[in-house]
Parts: C-alpha cells; structure tokens; sequence
C-alpha cells in the first residue's frame, strides 16, 4: 500500500491525522475551508520556465501561446521584429499564477558569453530551458546548451515559424508538408551536429501551437520533471490537441486516489452530517478544476470562440455532460443519479462509525468507493464534452 501512495504522491498518514483532528475540533464552515487549502495546495507547486533565444525567434509570441494568449491581449508579453526584452521578464500563467514563464533577453550578440548570461538571468531559479531560433542553430545556441547541461539543468531546442516556412514551400510544385518538415528536421540536425551537440529540435509555430511539433515537446517536458511539478504542467498547458486532452485526463485520474482518501479520513470521525458535507465539497472543487483545465469555463469558450469564429453557444451544443449547465450540490448530486442513495449511504457511514476499529475502516471504504466513483464520473464526461468543444472548434477530427 505504501508504495502505492508514494507512486501517486497521495495524502501522507502525518498530513492525514493532522486534517482528522482540525475537522473533529472545528466547525463546520472552517473544517470545509481547511479541505479546500489543502486541496488547492497540491495544484500550487512552483514552476519556472525560462524561454531564451536570438532576437526575432518568436522568443516572446512563444511565451504568450504557452499560457493560451494572443500577442495583444492583456498580460501578454511584448512583442516585435526587433529585441523587446532587456531583462528577464516574468508572466505568469492567467489561470495558475504558480505557473511563471520567464521571457529572458535575446542572445547572439558579439560580446555574448553563455556563463555570464546564465548568472545575470538567474539561472537557478528555473525548472527547464526553451531555446529557440526561427533560422539556424549557431554557436551562441550550443555554448548556452553546454552551460546549461553543466548547471545539471534541462533544456530544449525549438525551431519557431515552421508555419511561414510551409507557407513558402506550398508555393512551389509538388509540395510535400510532411517532406519539407522533415528536410527542416535534418538541417536543425546536421546544425547541432557540426557543433557537437546531440539534442532533438521541436518544429513549432506559436500561432499554431496544435500542429506540428508541440505534442512532442510537451510530452517530452512532462516526462523529465518530478512527479509533482509534472501534474502542475498538465494543468497549466493550454488544451489544443486531442493527446492533451488525453493527458490530462490521466494526470487527473491520478489524482481521484488523492481526494476519494481524504474523503475516506473524514469518514471515520463520528460526526453527524460531517462526511456529507465534506465529500460534496471535495466533489465540487475537483469538478471546478476540470472545468478549469480542460477550458470548459465562459472566458476559455469565450477565448476559443474568438479564435475559431464559433458562436458560444455552437460550442455549447456539442457538450453532453448535465454538469454544463452549472456546478452545484444539485448537480454534484446527480453524478449518483439519485441523490438519496447519497443520503442513506452518507447515514450508515456515521452509525458504522461508530463502532470502533471494524467500523472506522467499514465507513472509509464506504466513503473512498463514494467519491472515486463520483469523481471518474465527472471526469469521464467532462473530458469528452472537451473533446467534442476542441473538435468542433476546428471543424475537423484533429
């Protein structure tokens, strides 16, 4: 069991009494507020981000389109066809503030020295680097890589404006976007090879971020960082693609074991009405975030309605799940498609739980299997309603 809650970073015993005592101790309005700090605090690991480059690669559109905004709306970074960025620059992420992407100043001057550029930036302070060029890999590329690795850091190279160069390409006869991607993958190859780096590229266009490349470089990052600051990455990147989608639910999933245990601690404590009110709580916070996180809330569809020239409504034909219409106990409720099955459970938990040792562990499995059921549920629907938004917002099987 205990390598099976280390493997999902799920509630630890010290944590857990810790909660079982400040919710056998409090009143009801402060035990529910205390279940939702700790909930939320697991989604508010710190990640930084740094994103470098030479003066004109897309450096700071790639910093806008990795939160999901347009170079002209508020909070994005400035951009420009010469350098914007003097010093490093910090923009955190609009729905998960804890998410912070730096937009760190242009490379590849005369003078350019990777270490001095490292230090001046702060180089500790990042998770991992992005490096792009919307050109060729030069040496000032390789000598920031090589410190980088030196500095035991993660980074990866991004070769940006791939759409201006399929554009050009589809000029010409014979035009073949799967072969002229390739021919961009080997030269970005041959590039780093003759300056001795071995490093996969990630052919990316910022105002496109669906296509291409972008599926691979997100995978990528999410399987080199720590468990906890992976979740924190699939909860922050914006949803447009169907494998994201898909990743997201798991990431999700994973975290179903979390809460349903939590639920299940405050099913052994003796107090009337007490799990009731808890696990509908748990219940409704969780759906929140996946609102939140697959982009289902108004300003996402609004967003994404402003982009695709969908109606909101267009959009909101295409959502199945009864949740659409409004997160509430009433909705939380039909998840179980009876709310007094709800109740009658909720009724035997506290009188089994009374009974001591046999019936703390009867009550918590009645709780645990309550909310995982509750919880897949939600998830389930809700990640196909945004599958069905993401697709008909292209018009097109993605």
């Amino acid at each position: 069991m205990d390598s099976l809650l280390n493997e999902y970073d799920v509630i630890g015993p010290e944590e857990l009494e810790e909660i079982k005592e400040t919710l056998s101790t409090q009143d009801m309005p402060t035990a529910i507020s205390k279940i939702k700090n700790f909930l939320e605090a697991q989604d508010h690991v710190e990640l930084n981000i740094g994103v470098t480059g030479e003066s004109g690669s897309g450096k700071s559109t790639f910093v806008n389109a990795f939160r999901g905004l347009g170079d002209e709306e508020e909070g994005s970074a400035k951009t420009g066809p010469v350098e914007t960025t003097m010093v490093h620059e910090v923009y955190p992420h609009p729905k998960y503030a804890n998410v912070k992407v730096w937009d760190l100043p242009g490379i590849g001057t005369p003078n350019f020295k990777a270490d001095e550029y490292l230090q001046k930036v702060e180089f500790k302070r990042y998770d991992f680097f992005i490096i792009i060029t919307s050109d060729r890999f030069r040496e000032c590329h390789t000598h920031l890589a090589n410190e980088i690795m030196e500095m035991k850091k993660k980074f990866y190279f991004v070769r940006s404006k791939i759409d201006s160069n399929i554009y050009a390409e589809k000029r010409k006869a014979g035009f073949d976007q799967e072969k002229t991607l390739n021919i961009i993958r080997e030269a970005c190859k041959k590039e780093l090879q003759k300056i001795n780096i071995e490093a996969p590229v990630f052919l990316i266009s910022c105002f496109e971020l669906g296509k291409f490349d972008f599926n691979l470089l997100e995978e990528k990052m999410e399987k080199e960082l720590p468990q906890h600051k992976r979740h924190v990455l699939m909860l922050a990147l914006p949803n447009i693609t169907l494998e994201i989608n898909e990743r997201k639910k798991k990431a999700l999933e994973k975290n179903i074991l979390r809460v349903a245990l939590l639920s299940a601690g405050v099913a052994t404590i003796p107090v009337p009405g007490l799990s009731f009110f808890v696990d509908i709580t748990i219940i409704k916070n969780e759906i929140e975030k996946y609102y939140s996180v697959f982009g289902l809330d108004d300003p996402s569809l609004q967003k994404l309605c402003e982009r695709s020239g969908k109606t909101i409504e267009e959009l909101k034909n295409v959502m199945k799940s009864p949740l659409h219409h409004g997160i509430n106990a009433s909705s939380v409720l039909s998840l179980l498609g009876a709310a007094a099955l709800y109740v009658s459970e909720n009724t035997v938990e506290y009188i089994v739980s009374l009974i001591p040792l046999l019936g703390t562990v009867v009550a918590g499995g009645m709780s645990y299997a309550t909310v995982s059921r509750m919880l897949k549920k939600a998830l389930n629907e809700l990640a196909e309603d945004a599958k069905n938004v993401l697709i008909a917002s292209l018009e097109t099987e993605v």
